[in-house]
């Protein structure tokens, strides 16, 4: 026997080296110790040493090269059928149970033996049947015709509904088998091995084996954990199509070129042009993309979704809100790409308890508006079913049964209606387009849109509980900005009822009639800043250098009136702090009002400022009541704490706040029938500029 050889012997069984070394690689780093993944794992490996044994007699024509691959043949036939027995005693339901038989385990050794024994034949020259040849063909054809008949024995014995997972390799396995028969049978008839036919046999092997792991993924009891990518499948059968389709359309330019006479050139020119343009619009088509991929689904996957894939890219979806997209809009877009829709709307509940669009994608504005007490509403809180009305439309389903809404038949191309519902509560519900391509609405689409739904639901609800975080927080600033109006409403009052009671014995007074006006004036400035305040909903916040002596002494002079007789220590250093003129004010003249009120008409308060350091220094000291320990600790700055039939509580609570507002501290030292001593301490302006905070200073 001679061949003459060529390239194609050498790169067919290269190739099936390779690609069978690289599966069995792949299935040895998934194998989980299974019994029939490590058969798969055998059958594999000496699949490629005998496809590297014949690249090897292609290459160098040594003929015990071809001799030894003739046995690793052998070999391998026989893992396949070991494989094979070992998947007729996989477990199946019960009922629907096919007990192994025992014979296939006895006839498969006696058939290898008999495959073995034609090689030895062929390698001795024993012509047992006609001439070694004859024998050794003769053997290795009875061998394929049982592997078909093995496999059509495994195939029937598995249980209809689980078909679907052993398909895949049944038809590799029978596509070699088959190889083998014609193969054989050729070199029987003729007493001669066709070179062209044992050439090609490397490339059927190797082309067989994405079929092999498509059924080592679809079987777990198989052990081995595969997952083939959904993404590397579309685009693989993409680039594959493409390659073919741009083949034919060349396979057509070279023939119209050669038979088109004088019109053959430009009409090459055209067709190239016409079907280039023709896969650029497919290649961009949205639903072309969507046929393709529902085609790979249903024919190639146990399940339609990759889940994690599916999971991470509404996640993302979602998260990414706000950039460039409003969160309803990325909501409308990660729902839409699961099922294939170009978009649709999202109906969320306001304020007055109506649903109302909300966002859109692809979709026209509409003003339908849903009430919550609606029966569809009721419908899908209860019920949460995603509603189909293109199940409703063909009379699947009946329209009171699916909670259709009355305004279903104002939107064109509505299709599916899917709940947004958050801890019991309906938030809204997605309303999808009709899809680019047809999609069977099955338990496993209804499912994935449920929960991607309620997901979409927690972020439209944690959005609406910021809202409404934000909008109570803003009322409770205001409310909080109001208190502190109020308490110093309060105070000017205090000083207009004061002069009110002196005035009549005073009213003859020059003098106090002089401080009566600058009172009156003092007050009405006052006034005017708090509405303005008021008004503007926001503290004055503004700083400016602020003298510190001159403020004192405006103090000291504006509760000249009270008894006891405030007095402001002399040497009293020129110093400024950056600050709020009035707030400034105000809580000193608080700490000062607060002395006065806590000492009686025979006491004394004082006030002195001075510098130590780069901190100015203000204390205040009254021989009042004086405070416990226990009170300053826990009531003095709290908010709403005082011991005054007309406080409010806020006071002290301000000041202190302010104070560490401005970088400065306050601290107290009080006993109780000693009286107090409150001393503030707030770094100078220098030094606040120095530190780079003039931007605090807006």
């Amino acid at each position: 026997m001679e061949f003459t050889f060529s390239q194609v012997p050498i790169w067919s069984y290269a190739a099936a080296a390779v690609a069978h070394a690289v599966f069995g690689v792949y299935l040895g780093l998934a194998w989980k110790q299974g019994s029939r993944g490590g058969l798969l794992i055998v059958a594999v490996g000496v699949s490629a040493a005998w496809a590297a044994l014949n690249w090897a007699f292609a290459v160098l024509g040594w003929a015990w090269l071809f001799q030894l691959a003739n046995l690793l043949d052998v070999l391998r036939m026989g893992a396949w059928f070991v494989f094979l027995v070992a998947l007729l005693r996989q477990p199946v339901i019960q009922e629907e149970r096919i007990a192994a038989p025992q014979w296939p385990r006895l006839v498969t050794m006696a058939v290898i033996s008999l495959a073995a024994f034609g090689v030895l034949c062929l390698s001795l020259g024993l012509p047992v049947y006609g001439t070694p040849l004859r024998t050794w063909a003769g053997t290795s054809l009875f061998t394929a015709v049982y592997g078909l008949v093995l496999l059509e024995f495994f195939y029937r014995s598995i249980p209809e509904r689980s078909r679907w997972g052993g398909k895949p390799v049944a038809l590799a396995l029978g596509g070699l088998f088959a190889f083998d028969v014609y193969m054989f049978a050729d070199a029987l008839m003729f007493s001669r091995l066709d070179p062209v036919v044992w050439s090609v046999r490397g490339v059927v092997h190797a082309l067989t084996i994405p079929l092999v792991a498509i059924s080592a993924s679809r079987n777990p009891e198989w052990t081995f954990r595969i997952s083939v990518s959904r993404q590397v499948v579309f685009h693989s059968t993409a680039l594959a199509a493409s390659g073919l389709y741009l083949l034919l359309i060349a396979g057509a330019g070279y023939y119209m070129r050669y038979f088109g006479g004088e019109w053959g050139e430009a009409m090459q020119l055209v067709l190239l042009f016409g079907g280039v343009l023709l896969l650029g619009v497919l290649a961009f088509s949205g639903a072309f993309r969507a046929r393709l991929r529902v085609l790979l689904a249903k024919h190639f996957f146990a399940y339609r979704y990759d889940y994690r894939t599916e999971w991470l890219g509404v996640t993302q979806a979602l998260s990414v809100a706000g950039d460039g997209s409003s969160l309803g809009e990325s909501v409308v877009k990660a729902l839409s790409d699961l099922v294939e829709s170009p978009g649709g709307g999202v109906w969320l509940r306001g304020e007055d308890g109506c649903f109302s669009q909300q966002a859109r994608l692809n979709m026209p504005h509409s003003g339908v508006v849903e009430q919550e007490d609606s029966e569809f509403c009721r419908f899908l809180k209860e019920r949460e079913w995603v509603v189909n009305l293109e199940q409703v439309r063909s009379g699947a389903a009946q329209g009171g049964e699916a909670g259709v809404p009355v305004w279903s038949a104002e939107i064109s191309d509505m299709w599916l209606i899917v709940p947004l519902i958050s801890s019991g509560v309906l938030v809204g519900f997605v309303v999808l387009l009709t899809p680019r391509t047809p999609v069977d609405v099955n338990w496993e689409v209804l499912d994935l849109l449920k929960t991607a739904g309620r997901q979409a639901a927690s972020y439209f609800a944690r959005m609406q509980a910021s809202e409404a975080l934000i909008e109570a927080r803003k009322f409770d600033a205001f409310n909080r900005m109001s208190a502190f109006v109020v308490h110093d409403l309060k105070n000017l009052v205090a000083q207009m009822s004061l002069m009110l009671r002196n005035a009549e014995r005073h009213k003859d007074n020059p003098e106090f009639q002089a401080d009566m006006l600058d009172t009156v004036r003092h007050v009405e400035e006052r006034m005017r800043g708090l509405m303005a305040q008021l008004m503007e909903k926001t503290p004055i916040n503004q700083r400016k250098p602020v003298l510190l002596r001159a403020l004192v002494e405006h103090i000291v002079q504006s509760k000249r009136m009270f008894h006891p007789r405030l007095s402001l220590v002399e040497g009293a250093p020129e110093v400024a702090v950056l600050a709020h003129a009035e707030r400034l004010e105000r809580i000193l003249g608080h700490i000062v009002q607060n002395a006065l009120d806590a000492t009686s008409e025979h006491g004394s308060v004082s006030v002195e400022l001075s510098q130590e350091g780069m901190q100015a220094c203000i204390t205040v000291r009254d021989t009042g009541s004086g405070m416990s320990a226990a009170f300053i600790r826990e009531q003095l700055f709290k908010p709403f704490q005082t011991t005054k039939a007309s406080g409010m509580g806020i006071g002290a609570y301000e000041s202190q706040q302010y104070v560490r507002e401005l970088g400065g501290s306050l601290t107290v030292q009080s006993e109780v029938g000693s009286g107090s001593c409150f001393d503030i301490r707030l770094p100078i302006a220098e030094t606040v500029r120095k530190s780079g905070n003039e931007a605090v200073a807006n």
